[in-house]
């Protein structure tokens, strides 16, 4: 159950910020397999004066966190990168230059659902 937050420029249209978490969840499906509706997502837009980043990166800089259960190898969180950058740069042409993710795996102790700490 991966939870996602990205976060881009404000600014864009509704049809790039659904293209967007589509192409997201689309590439957590092919590196990880997770169900197609195991789908946690929000998006944030944050006004360009608050979003401080490289000179060097465009309008269309998405940065990208993924929070998930523990258990993942280096090679499927590798995957995970892989494939986002690609769905992103063949959807919405993000260049992978603007594609930064950062991917947390706190322990089972630290996830809690209906009231119950998960084990």
């Amino acid at each position: 159950m991966p939870l996602v937050r990205i976060e881009i420029l404000k600014g864009k249209d509704l049809v790039y910020k659904k293209t967007l978490l589509d192409a997201v969840h689309t590439a957590l499906i092919k590196a990880i397999q997770i169900e197609d509706e195991d789908r946690f997502q929000r998006l944030y837009e944050v006004e360009e004066d608050l979003f401080e980043k490289s000179g060097s990166k465009t309008d269309r800089f998405t940065l990208i966190e993924i929070t998930m259960f523990q258990g993942r190898t280096k090679e499927q969180k590798a995957r995970i990168y892989e494939e986002i950058t690609r769905e992103l740069h063949a959807k919405l042409g993000i260049p992978p230059t603007d594609v930064f993710i950062v991917i947390h795996d706190p322990p089972d102790e630290n996830w809690g659902f209906a009231g119950r700490q998960r084990t």
